[in-house]
């Protein structure tokens, strides 16, 4: 018993300086399974690679093979130090590119880097897979760029900035069987804000409630049009606060206009971003969320408790620049936060684990066909699982 009583009273006091809840939402609400604790990337995705109807974790150049997570390499790679040095690999999702029926794997490299994707080579027994560059070379720049639908095809394209035009721009997956190549195509004219290599901050959301999506960066908006390829997308200047990861656009208040939360990327805080209105100009009113961890340089919005609303979650980057920034190596704290529009303060927040984080993007997923999103995290850390254990809202 006082075995068990110690235990309880070390997390009880880590989550009293922490500023988190102790062992019941670390024990109960997610279940952790630790595949490796080397720096193999800073981004993590899933997809059924070997096609046997299990979803795969991919972490770089390596994948986990499930469900004993067999670790296999794509390509030749390292293992990192993650005081010393970054990865080949930022940001990293899947997806059956080429549409052959098999998961491709796609790599955002370091910003300004080209983007590439790994060919799946089906069941032939390859060293290497087939390397393909996105887009003439582009470099991708922004360290938060968006994997999502731009023209309502049903597949995912990215949405970034490219650093030799300094454009804001998208870029196409394939849509015809085949197909390898991702389109280039821009939103904005050339040297924007929001496009230099290591610009913090991108989203994408309809801000002035005219029914078409808008481009969000810190600095302002881009007021979105029908045309995906004009490069005449108007920039409309707007404080959205510090250098931030993914920025979400939603209606945090209820009021009918749609606010933006970010998180800051190296330095501490997650805001809220109200949507007023002042003399026919729509600007913003700061708010903060959350001071309870540094370096929150990724988040995405999903259901995680079923109740038909997605939640915001986000995580500290553990070592973002190799333990040279104050709170650097804190503990690598995960969490999540629930919205409702109907009480002050609109949002609730909720410690995952503390010793996982986040690296530069977010996977949710559902790994173990329960009906439930779970968390997939890849970073300086290790690689992680978190397996969704949340009661149904209301339930």
């Amino acid at each position: 018993m006082k075995k068990y009583f110690k235990i309880f009273l070390q997390y009880s006091l880590c989550g009293s300086l922490l500023g988190v809840i102790s062992l019941p939402a670390f024990a109960q609400d997610f279940k952790k399974t630790t595949l490796s604790r080397e720096f193999l990337s800073e981004g993590g995705a899933v997809a059924d690679l070997n096609k046997d109807g299990k979803l795969d974790i991919v972490a770089g150049y390596y994948w986990f093979e499930a469900p004993n997570w067999t670790r296999h390499e794509m390509a030749p790679s390292r293992v990192f130090k993650p005081r010393e040095e970054y990865s080949n690999s930022f940001l990293n999702f899947g997806m059956d590119v080429n549409l052959d029926g098999w998961d491709d794997v796609v790599i955002i490299d370091y910003p300004g880097k080209p983007a590439f994707w790994f060919e799946n080579p089906k069941k032939q027994q390859v060293s290497e897979w087939k390397k393909h560059i996105i887009a003439d070379s582009v470099g991708i720049a922004n360290e938060s760029p968006n994997f999502v639908d731009i023209d309502g095809d049903g597949r995912l394209d990215i949405l970034c900035g490219d650093k030799a035009k300094k454009q804001i721009v998208w870029l196409k997956s394939p849509s015809k069987k085949g197909e390898t190549t991702w389109k280039r195509f821009n939103l904005t004219k050339e040297k924007v804000a929001g496009t230099e290599m290591f610009s913090h901050g991108i989203g994408y959301g309809d801000i002035n409630n005219d029914g078409i999506k808008d481009v969000v960066i810190r600095e302002g908006w881009y007021q979105g049009t029908k045309d995906l390829n004009g490069g005449n997308w108007e920039f409309h200047p707007a404080n959205l606060g510090e250098p931030c990861s993914h920025m979400q656009v939603f209606d945090v208040n209820g009021d009918g206009k749609n606010d933006v939360v970010a998180a800051s990327a190296h330095a501490l805080g997650v805001w809220y971003y109200e949507q007023i209105n002042e003399n026919g100009k729509i600007d913003f009113k700061t708010h903060t969320i959350s001071t309870t961890t540094a370096q929150t340089h990724s988040s995405i919005m999903a259901d995680l408790n079923g109740d038909g609303k997605k939640e915001y979650i986000t995580g500290k980057r553990y070592l973002a620049h190799n333990g040279r920034d104050a709170g650097d190596a804190d503990a690598p704290i995960l969490m999540y936060f629930e919205f409702d529009s109907k009480k002050q303060p609109y949002w609730t927040e909720h410690i995952i684990d503390n010793d996982s984080g986040s690296g530069l993007n977010v996977t949710v997923a559902d790994m173990n066909k329960d009906g439930k999103l779970d968390i997939i995290i890849v970073n300086k850390n290790g690689v992680f699982l978190l397996e969704n254990n949340l009661k149904k809202k209301g339930k």
